[in-house]
């Protein structure tokens, strides 16, 4: 029987559109299938999907923000695009060996710290010094096992180069082997032990002796006191929890993530596990152990005539992942067969425990997902994402028993999901995201990306939207351009539309007041290609790489037209505006507004528009003017008075005061200029004063293009900033290079000079000779050898150009 169970295939009956239905012809990767399959829902009203959330025990890193914001990307485009409502429901994971430890550390070590005052920043007491020299030793011992066993904090640093040097050094432990995790870790260990040496070694204040300490503490207060805990306090766990499941929602805020329509936490459904795993063990696929833990019987399962590891068979037997899907229990001596895992673990001392039929306990890793996307959504589920980290054995455990839950007498073939969505890892200079880990340390949090010059909420997207959401995308040097590229492309196209909204005369192409130009209609088949083009992109399973390609391609056109319409213009600006919003490419888009011509973030302030746009068009007369070579003051003076606004300075709101200063004081300034009859070079010095430094002191920028195309007004942004950034810094580094080179050139000079006032008479009178010709030049050496021919030859040319030197040094000396 066993053997014909490992002979079963995988069985998937994926949903058939009904001929009433009618659903997009659209295509998804599936990751059950491995192949595109026709995306039909079971029901017509809504999409049932669920996605893994977060374990919430520290902060979201940019691993985290691939999967989301990618899945982010998906949802929208299945609601906003091809129109399914979507109920979109998201776990948070509050509850598990790492938040257990991680909560009833900090727990302890708050605990540790009321205990000895360390609100008050006063001396650290010799309490606290001894309990944790005691802790820095147990610390060594365990994670630094090739010290010396009575290493001292004072004698750390001597002998740490000794034992661990390869790792100090970026190299394995071991000759001959690659560094990897291993040497990570012990990075980590060795960096932590260092800092708690060096706090006990200068006793620092109590509140930052306990900052550098923290980490060593932190097990040591553990293994004296956790099992101390209150398993029935919940609050030492959800404190910690709840604090991050409140920095991650705001962390997917700021990335324009979309809420999920409902948020399940494993704490608030504990009875339905419960009451989940009992039916599994009824359905004869689950066992109780001895210690009331319970496990998943996957050879019973698979005698039923399941199949387990569908998503991925090869790693069926790959017991590295299974120990890591089962945590603390991995290695229980009580299962019956190794690759078993845990539906309820029976709670240790000092873990967190709910009643249940077994005793005390907290469910397994897997089986939370299973029993509450179950509970929201019933038996059959559209579709499952998480990272492609998750396919086993979470996701493949997920499904195991999630259908041995709804196996009844009689149906042993129940389909939980259709659909699984895997979003790719994210590399960042050839460290994958799944490397990006929370003990090693080596993580970006996403708050610290967009503190960075190269990240933004929006770039961050627009980079992943460049590349396949099943991938790794590896973040290089190019991917970054290509993404600084696609934004500023997107950006200069908008600003042309928001300043043909602003100038436009209200003639319309497309109302048949005017007759459509050749480059218009090209430009309107261009359109209509576009439109076909990205929605068989995103109809091809969300081909959002080629359907930023469609973008880009359709400004391209518009760029190489001919004096195309402003008519035009708008019509294409309003559809791209529409697709990146649906992209989620603006956190202010509203797909309701159909007239909205561009993203967020490119218009100024209400308030100063009506005094900059006045000062740059100003700027723009004044400009052109200076530069045709041919200046005529009369028109500036017209062109200075036409700027005058009806508006008295006295009565602009306060927050519009600065805008109208700066367009008087340009208006004053450019009207001395026309009174002296400036050169155009004073002209022109004036136009780059008020785009350079008044405007830009007030976060408004003047984009200068070709003449006759006005400047385009825009806000100050970052990239700007940073454009502006590198350019200052280059010029910086230029004149301090040139400073260099002068530097350089004047020791050069003074040396020479220092050089030449040595007589060439006396240049060889040293002890490497020891006799002279009547002009100074060697004869014989030291050791009264003659000097060889071909040596005296170099001699009498050094020699020579000498007596050049000094004669000229002599020649500008004053004569007295």
């Amino acid at each position: 029987m066993a053997s014909k169970a490992r002979e079963l295939q995988p069985h998937w009956e994926l949903p058939q559109a009904s001929s009433q239905a009618r659903f997009p012809s659209l295509q998804v990767y599936n990751s059950l299938t491995r192949t595109k399959n026709q995306f039909v829902p079971v029901a017509s009203d809504a999409v049932t999907w669920y996605t893994c959330g977060p374990t919430v025990y520290d902060d979201a890193h940019l691993g985290h923000a691939r999967n989301y914001v990618s899945t982010d990307i998906l949802r929208r485009i299945l609601r906003d695009y091809f129109g399914f409502r979507v109920k979109f429901v998201m776990n948070i994971t509050d509850v598990d060996d790492k938040i257990i430890l991680r909560g009833r550390q900090q727990h302890l070590f708050e605990q540790f710290k009321r205990d000895h005052d360390a609100q008050a920043d006063g001396p650290t007491s010799a309490s606290v010094l001894e309990i944790t020299r005691t802790a820095f030793q147990q610390y060594v011992q365990k994670n630094l096992p090739l010290l010396p066993p009575d290493v001292t904090p004072e004698g750390y640093n001597t002998v740490v180069g000794k034992y661990y040097r390869r790792v100090l050094d970026g190299q394995a432990l071991e000759e001959g082997a690659v560094a990897g995790d291993k040497e990570g870790k012990l990075k980590v260990h060795l960096k932590t032990a260092a800092s708690a040496a060096e706090a006990l070694q200068n006793a620092p204040g109590l509140s930052q002796f306990l900052t550098q300490a923290e980490d060593i503490l932190l097990p040591y207060l553990d293994s004296l006191h956790g099992s101390d805990i209150d398993s029935k306090d919940h609050s030492i766990f959800t404190k910690l929890t709840r604090k991050f499941e409140n920095r991650f929602s705001e962390d997917m805020q700021s990335l324009n993530v979309l809420e999920p329509d409902v948020i399940t936490r494993v704490t608030e459904y504990m009875p339905e596990i419960v009451n989940f795993v009992a039916k599994i063990i009824e359905n004869g696929f689950a066992y109780q152990t001895s210690d009331g833990s319970v496990y998943f019987d996957i050879e019973a399962f698979e005698r039923a005539g399941h199949f387990y590891a569908r998503l991925e068979p090869s790693n069926k037997s790959n017991k590295e992942l299974q120990d890591d899907g089962e945590g603390s229990l991995s290695k229980s001596s009580l299962k019956r067969n190794d690759n078993h895992f845990a539906l309820w673990k029976a709670s240790k001392p000092g873990e967190p425990s709910w009643p249940s039929p077994w005793g005390e306990g907290r469910p397994g890793w897997h089986i939370e997902c299973s029993a509450m996307a179950s509970e929201v959504l019933g038996k059959v589920i559209d579709l499952h994402s998480g990272g492609s980290d998750l396919r086993f054995p979470h996701h493949d455990n997920e499904l195991a028993q999630s259908e041995a839950y709804w196996s009844a007498s009689g149906n042993t073939r129940v389909q939980w999901v259709n659909y699984f969505l895997h979003t790719g890892h994210l590399g960042i200079q050839g460290m994958k995201a799944r490397q990006m880990s929370k003990s090693l340390k080596n993580f970006t949090t996403i708050r610290e990306a967009l503190l960075r010059p190269e990240w933004t909420p929006r770039s961050l997207r627009v980079c992943f939207l460049l590349s396949s959401w099943a991938d790794t995308i590896e973040v290089t040097e190019e991917l970054l351009k290509a993404t600084t590229s696609w934004e500023s492309k997107l950006n200069n196209f908008f600003l042309k539309s928001l300043e043909a909204a602003r100038t436009r005369d209200g003639v319309s192409a497309v109302d048949g007041t005017r007759k459509t130009s050749p480059a218009d209609q090209q430009l309107l088949d261009a359109f209509d290609k576009a439109k076909k083009e990205l929605d068989a992109a995103l109809s091809d399973s969300f081909n959002t790489p080629a359907a930023m390609r469609v973008l880009s391609d359709l400004i391209t056109e518009y760029n190489l037209a001919q004096d195309p319409s402003d008519d035009v213009l708008l019509t294409l600006s309003r559809w791209i505006t529409r697709i990146v919003t649906i992209f989620g490419l603006d956190s202010e888009g509203d797909l309701l507004q159909a007239d909205r011509l561009a993203w967020s973030g490119l218009e100024i302030p209400t308030q100063a528009r009506p005094y900059v746009y006045p000062a740059s068009k100003l700027r723009n007369k004044v400009r052109e003017l200076a530069r045709s070579g041919s200046l005529d003051y009369a028109v500036i003076a017209q062109h200075v008075d036409e700027a005058r606004l009806p508006t008295a300075q006295a009565t602009a709101p306060a927050n519009a005061q600065p805008y109208v200063q700066v367009l008087e004081d340009f208006r004053k300034d450019t009207g001395r200029l026309v009174e002296v009859k400036a050169s155009a070079k004073d002209f022109l010095l004036l136009c780059d004063q008020l785009r350079d430094t008044h405007l830009w002191n007030l976060d408004i920028y003047l984009e200068d293009r070709d003449p006759p195309l006005p400047a385009l007004v825009r806000p100050v942004d970052r990239s700007l900033r940073n454009a502006r950034a590198a350019g200052e810094n280059a010029a910086a580094a230029k004149k301090a290079a040139k400073l260099q080179r002068e530097a350089e050139d004047a020791e050069k000079k003074r040396l020479l000079g220092e050089k030449a006032k040595v007589s060439h008479l006396q240049m060889f009178q040293t002890s490497e000779f020891s006799e002279w010709d009547a002009d100074g030049v060697p004869v014989k050496d030291a050791s009264g050898k003659e000097v060889s021919k071909s040596r005296r030859k170099k001699l009498v040319k050094e020699w020579e150009k000498q007596k050049a030197m000094h004669e000229e040094w002599l020649a500008g000396q004053p004569k007295i």
